[in-house]
C-alpha cells in the first residue's frame, strides 16, 4: 500500500447532497475533516481514505441515522462512479459486471481488496479495506454492498436479489433495515464483506454489449489509473488476496500465485524479494482481524475466532499464544 492509503475525492459527493437535503450542517462537517467542496469536483483530486472512513461515521451521526450508509447506497446510480459505474450497465451480464468492477475499483481506492470468487454453484462479490486502523466503518461497508446491490437492481433487475449478505462488524441494534433493502439473510461479524449470488442467475445475458463504447471507457478507466500514479506492491497483492479469500477458500501460496497469474516459485521469490512470506502476511492479517474485534465493547472470543477465520475459540486462543511467544 502507498504510505498514505487515498480515494478519489469525488466519491464524497452523494454523501455530501445526500446530507444537503437534511441538514444545514454539511459544510461545517467538511471543514472538521479538512476537506472543501471545491475538491469533491476534480475527478483527479484524492484524500485520504482514512479520512473518507471518519467522515461517513460522522456523517451518519450527524444525520441521526444509524442506517445512513445503507439508505445512501440505496439511491446509488452507476453515474455516480462514472466510467466504471458506465461499464458495469453495459456489461452483458451481472457476473462481467462484477468482474470489471473487481478489475478497476482497487485502483481509485487504495487500503483495498475487492474481487470475485467462485463457490460452486455460487458467485461472492468480495469488498474489504484491509487496515484494520480503518476502524469503525459500519457505514462505509453497509454504504458499498448496498450500493453495489442497488447498481444490480438499476442496470438489470428491479427484483434482484442475494442469496446471502455478509458483514465483518457487529450486529446492530436492529439490522431489520438492511434485511428489508437486501431482501435476504444478513450475517453479521464474518471474515469480510461479501454478497453471495446465485451463479447461474449472475450469468444469464441482457444485452449485447457495445465494444466500441466499451473500449474508449476502459481507455479513460487506464488514464485515470495511470495518472493515480498507485503500484502496488507483491505484498500489498498478496494482502489484499488474503482480505478476500479468508473465510471462504483455502489460502495456500498455490492458490494464491493461481489467483495473480505467477507461479509458487515466482511469488515466493518476489515475497522474498519484499522480506516477507505468504505464512506471516496471513498471521498479520488474522491477527490484526482478533484483536480488533476482541478489542470492541460486547464481542466474544467466539466472535472473533469466526471473524478471524478459525473454526472455533480454543483455535483462536492457541494462535493468540504463538503470536505472543513470537513477540
Amino acid at each position: 500500500m502507498p504510505a498514505i492509503a487515498s480515494i478519489r475525492a469525488s466519491v464524497l459527493l452523494p454523501i455530501v447532497h445526500f446530507l444537503d437535503k437534511i441538514t444545514g450542517k454539511t459544510d461545517l462537517l467538511l471543514a472538521s475533516h479538512g476537506l472543501l467542496r471545491s475538491q469533491l469536483q476534480d475527478p483527479y483530486a484524492v484524500v485520504p481514505m482514512a479520512r473518507y472512513v471518519a467522515f461517513f461515521e460522522d456523517a451518519a451521526l450527524l444525520a441521526r441515522d444509524q442506517s445512513f450508509g445503507m439508505r445512501l447506497g440505496a439511491t446509488f446510480k452507476a453515474a455516480d462512479i462514472g466510467p466504471i459505474g458506465m461499464l458495469f450497465s453495459l456489461s452483458a451480464s451481472i457476473h462481467h459486471a462484477f468482474q470489471r468492477l473487481s478489475k478497476y475499483v482497487n485502483g481509485i481506492q487504495s487500503a483495498t481488496a475487492s474481487g470475485l470468487m467462485e463457490e460452486g454453484a455460487h458467485l461472492v462479490w468480495a469488498y474489504d479495506l484491509v487496515d484494520p486502523d480503518m476502524w469503525p466503518r459500519r457505514q462505509e461497508s453497509e454504504f458499498t454492498l448496498a450500493a453495489s446491490c442497488q447498481l444490480v437492481r438499476s442496470c438489470f433487475s428491479r427484483s434482484w436479489k442475494p442469496l446471502e449478505v455478509h458483514f465483518e462488524h457487529a450486529a446492530p441494534r436492529d439490522p431489520a433495515p438492511l434485511e428489508r433493502f437486501f431482501r435476504a439473510p444478513v450475517l453479521f461479524d464474518q471474515p469480510g464483506n461479501r454478497l453471495i449470488m446465485d451463479k447461474q442467475e449472475a450469468e444469464k445475458l441482457h444485452r449485447l454489449e457495445d465494444m466500441a463504447l466499451i473500449g474508449v471507457l476502459e481507455r479513460h478507466v487506464a488514464d485515470l489509473l495511470r495518472d493515480s500514479g498507485q503500484a502496488e506492491s507483491v505484498t500489498a497483492k498478496v494482502q489484499a488476496l488474503i482480505a478476500i479469500s479468508l473465510g471462504h477458500k483455502s489460502i495456500t501460496l498455490s492458490s494464491i500465485a493461481a489467483d495473480m497469474k505467477l507461479s509458487p516459485r515466482t511469488l515466493q521469490r518476489k515475497l522474498d524479494e519484499e522480506g516477507t512470506n505468504l505464512r506471516t502476511l496471513l498471521q498479520e492479517h488474522r491477527q490484526a482481524i482478533a484483536e480488533l474485534h476482541l478489542s470492541q465493547a460486547g464481542s466474544s472470543h467466539k466472535r472473533a475466532a469466526q471473524s478471524a477465520g478459525y473454526s472455533d475459540a480454543t483455535s483462536l486462543w492457541r494462535a493468540r499464544r504463538r503470536w505472543r511467544q513470537s513477540q
